[in-house]
């Protein structure tokens, strides 16, 4: 089956590996389904597989020695988890799972740590991912202490929808509690501030985007940053 037609051309690193390579890789590939809550791998947890989404949203969570839990970052079709498989690690600081269900593809790690080395152009795109997501962990921190929680919550939407198909999420307040970092009341109070400019529309376990470009203008420098690194190291979401 050529590229264009697998369906694991659906996650966009694999769909720019060259056609030998693309055969490589995709020998090691299982399809798997990805529900709400399915966990990659727990955090400081052996990797066992390497993942790569063709839908849904995936989440990597920060967990401190106190059980305390915040989002460092998201990813989706544009990339693969967890990050440190991509350079041949074999444990993951993170916990990384699933906060909007989906399907994807995964390979076993000794798979992918034998690609590594032998196909060039597989390597350097997982490169150029982990330097990209990087780049979205270091702004995630910043926007933590530099930007009110409704422009947190706008800047986490806009991540959200550009990696969803049409307008709808499927999202609760007390998961976006648990990526926020902060309360449940903050997360109401920032949906009913989104609400009020008429930027969203926020009803239980669903959040719809109504107006992006005002979403955006209200998130102002918080959103676009990693985004343009993302398209400058690998291209279009």
């Amino acid at each position: 089956m050529s590229i264009a037609y697998h369906p694991a051309a659906q996650n966009r690193l694999l769909a720019l590996l060259p056609e030998r390579e693309f055969g490589a890789v995709s020998h090691h590939l299982e399809a798997v389904e990805l529900p709400r809550g399915f966990e990659i791998v727990g955090a400081d947890g052996q990797i066992e597989h390497v993942y790569f989404l063709c839908s849904g949203i995936g989440s990597v969570v920060t967990v401190a020695a106190e059980a305390q839990r915040a989002e460092a970052g998201m990813f989706g079709r544009e990339g693969f988890a967890p990050t440190s498989a991509g350079v041949g690690g074999t444990i993951s600081v993170h916990q990384v799972l699933i906060q909007v269900e989906g399907r994807g593809f995964r390979m076993p790690l000794d798979a992918a740590k034998a690609l590594l080395p032998e196909h060039p152009t597989f390597s350097n795109l997982l490169a150029r991912f982990i330097q990209a997501f990087s780049s979205q962990i270091s702004y995630t921190a910043l926007c933590n202490v530099t930007r009110q929680v409704d422009e947190r919550l706008a800047r986490w939407l806009l991540m959200c929808h550009d990696r969803v198909d049409g307008d709808e999420i499927a999202l609760t307040h007390d998961f976006i509690s648990l990526m926020l970092g902060v309360r449940r009341p903050s997360v109401t109070t920032a949906l009913h501030v989104l609400e009020g400019r008429k930027l969203i529309q926020a009803e239980r376990g669903r959040i719809t985007i109504r107006d992006r470009r005002g979403l955006q203008e209200f998130a102002t420098t918080a959103y676009g940053k990693p985004e343009e690194e993302y398209r400058r190291l690998i291209g279009e979401f």
